[in-house]
């Protein structure tokens, strides 16, 4: 069985930093996700389900700071505040 994590989408901007958030997950645990291939596979499973599940907290911390910042940054400033 093949260890990979499913290919970006075309054309998501994120799509290239969830697969280095990805990879930055595995990496602070010693792994990469060419060394997946070597373990068990439900610890590669675990593994990239972990990894899948920093990306995606992660990418949502960088989407909230991002509506924030144009919030702030709107003229009359955040909704509510005007």
């Amino acid at each position: 069985m093949k260890h990979q994590f499913q290919s970006a989408s075309v054309g998501n901007p994120l799509a290239t930093l969830e697969r280095a958030l990805e990879a930055e997950f595995l990496h602070d645990r010693g792994y990469t996700i060419d060394s997946l291939r070597a373990l068990p596979p439900a610890e590669a499973l675990a593994l990239q389900q972990q990894a899948s599940v920093y990306a995606s907290c992660r990418l949502t911390e960088v989407e909230s700071r991002a509506h924030f910042f144009e919030d702030m940054h709107r003229p009359g400033g955040p909704p509510g505040r005007q």
